[in-house]
C-alpha cells in the first residue's frame, strides 16, 4: 500500500502545494474513545454510513469484525469498537469510489497493523484500482504528479467525523452495562439504564 517510485525531492512549487494540502495531514491530537466501550450493529451502521446487510456480510467474511464482542449464537449482539467503525467508514468510501474488494481487503489488513496515532496520520490515496499509503503532503504531491492518485482519504479527518457521530449515539460495555453520559439519550438506552440500576 506504500507508494512505489515516489520522488522525494521537494521543490518550491511542491512546498507551496504541500502547505495548501496541509489539512490532509493535520497534526492535531486525536482523542480515541475507550477500548472497553462498544456499539451495537445498528449504531455502527449509522456511524459508518452503511447498511446492516453490509455490516453483517463484512463480519461474516472477516473483512471487518467486531473487536469488543463478537456474535455468540442466535440473539447475541456484536459490539463494534471505535477503530472498527473508523475502518468501516473507510471501507465504505473505498467501495463508493470503485476500489475492488480484493484491494480493500489488502488495505484493511494493512491498516490493522497500525497503532492509533500512526493510523490517524495516514492519507489513503487511490486511482480506483490501486491503493497507496501517504504519510506527508510531499508523498501526495509526488503520487498525483505521477498520475496515480485520483482521490484521497485523510484518516485523521474520518477519525474526527466518527468521533463526533458516536458522541451522540448509545454505547455499552461488553458485559451489557450501559455507558452513562451523552451517548445514552434515546428511550431504549434510558430503559436499559433504569433496569440495570435496579
Amino acid at each position: 500500500m506504500t507508494p512505489t517510485g515516489v520522488d522525494r525531492t521537494t521543490t518550491d512549487e511542491a512546498r507551496l502545494a504541500a502547505e495548501a494540502q496541509g489539512v490532509l495531514f493535520d497534526d492535531a491530537t486525536l482523542r480515541p474513545l475507550p477500548t472497553d466501550v462498544g456499539y451495537r450493529g445498528p449504531v455502527a451502521c449509522s456511524a459508518a454510513g452503511i447498511t446492516y446487510r453490509q455490516l453483517d456480510y463484512w463480519a461474516r467474511t472477516g473483512l471487518v469484525t467486531p473487536s469488543v464482542r463478537g456474535a455468540a449464537g442466535s440473539g447475541s449482539q456484536r459490539l463494534y469498537g471505535f477503530r472498527d467503525i473508523l475502518v468501516l467508514r473507510i471501507v465504505k468510501r473505498l467501495i463508493d469510489t470503485g476500489v475492488s474488494l480484493a484491494n480493500i481487503r489488502a488495505a484493511v489488513d494493512h491498516l490493522a497493523d497500525r497503532s492509533g496515532e500512526d493510523l490517524a496520520s495516514l492519507t489513503i490515496m487511490s486511482d480506483g484500482a490501486s491503493i497507496y499509503e501517504c504519510r506527508s503532503a510531499d508523498e501526495v504531491i509526488d503520487l498525483v504528479r505521477g498520475g496515480q492518485g485520483v482521490f484521497g482519504i485523510a484518516v485523521g479527518s474520518v477519525w474526527r467525523e466518527v468521533e463526533g457521530t458516536l458522541a451522540s449515539l448509545p454505547a455499552e460495555k461488553p458485559d451489557g452495562g450501559v455507558v452513562p453520559g451523552p451517548a445514552a439519550h434515546d428511550e431504549l438506552a434510558a430503559r436499559r439504564a433504569r433496569r440495570s440500576a435496579s
